[in-house]
């Protein structure tokens, strides 16, 4: 059955088994989710659902946006996304998707954006080896070595050199969750999940369990 939510990091915690053993958890505050918009085969040519997350003020939404919510009949959403469900068929703008939706025990799929390290050297992107601290090769002991300046000539694509790091979108596969809070919407996965605390994180089933 193909499941999904909207959720946020709430960071990472411990649970203990009852062997005693220590289990690494992140904490995601996992919905509740109001369905904003229904799609169908009739009208869109698949069956789907968007989400909505956390209210937020009308007046921080604009006008399209704010008719999109007054045609759902719903207030107004913070962060929207949409997942091929299962029952999606079924279901209908107002109703609300919660964390018991998953069960402790499943394997999900975790979508995340990255922390961001901003522009970064290639020793810390890529944890190259730092060139030589002897004379003649300074000032430069942190750069790269040789980049083909004969032959090719040219830079090869994919070569590891200094850029952005960090703030992309990353999903790991196959989490296990380990515990669920229906009644505080808490959702607590094996090991830890892409992104700061307090960023945004999306929960599906998992596609290679």
């Amino acid at each position: 059955m193909k499941k999904g939510i909207i959720g946020k990091k709430l960071g990472m915690s411990q649970i203990f088994d009852e062997k005693g053993n220590v289990i690494p958890v992140t904490v995601i505050e996992a919905g509740p989710c109001t369905v904003v918009q229904k799609k169908t085969v009739d009208t869109d040519g698949y069956d789907a659902v968007q989400l909505g997350f956390e209210d937020v003020s009308e007046k921080h939404v604009n006008k399209p946006a704010a008719g999109h919510f007054k045609k759902a009949g719903v207030s107004a959403k913070k962060h929207l996304k949409e997942f091929r469900l299962e029952n999606a068929a079924e279901m209908n703008p107002g109703d609300v998707v919660a964390a018991d939706t998953f069960a402790a025990g499943e394997k999900v799929d975790i979508t995340g954006i990255t922390k961001g390290h901003g522009y970064t050297g290639a020793i810390k992107r890529w944890n190259l080896h730092m060139l030589g601290k002897t004379h003649g090769i300074g000032p430069i002991h942190r750069q790269s070595g040789s980049m083909g300046v004969i032959d090719p000539a040219r830079i090869f694509k994919n070569k590891k050199m200094a850029g952005q790091w960090g703030n992309e979108q990353v999903t790991i596969l196959n989490m296990e969750i380990v515990k669920v809070d229906a009644e505080k919407n808490l959702i607590a996965v094996k090991g830890a999940v892409p992104g700061a605390r307090g960023s945004i994180v999306f929960l599906r089933n998992s596609v290679k369990a």
